[in-house]
């Protein structure tokens, strides 16, 4: 199970990744959003890596990061609400989760590629 903090900061170049491939996984229908989505995702085993904007109130981040590591489903707390609904062609989602194993990897190798 991994986490990254909250207060790292990304390259430019690997944020811009990390968005392509969700709005890639968004339009290919592999992606759940929003709080409701991406809990269902997790709890039926579908999802493959949860993403949690930085931004997002401390008590959507707790409740992610414990129910992710029950279901052993790695979370990572990356851009702001803002960023991950432009990224999906929506308003603002402060959770989403990943259901193509491929993307998800993908986006795991580049949410590892931090500048500290």
């Amino acid at each position: 199970m991994e986490q990254i903090n909250t207060e790292v900061q990304y390259d430019p170049n690997t944020k811009n990744k990390i968005l392509s491939y969700i709005g890639i996984a968004t339009k290919a229908g592999k992606v759940a959003s929003g709080e409701f989505s991406t809990e269902k995702a997790v709890k039926e085993h579908k999802a493959e890596v949860v993403i949690v904007a930085s931004d997002a109130s401390d008590n959507t981040k707790k409740m992610f990061t414990n129910m992710c590591t029950y279901y052993k489903v790695p979370i990572y707390f990356f851009g702001e609400k803002t960023e991950l609904g432009h990224a999906m062609g929506k308003e603002m989602r402060a959770s989403l989760a990943m259901l193509d194993k491929g993307l998800a990897d993908a986006t795991q190798k580049q949410l590892k590629n931090v500048v500290e």
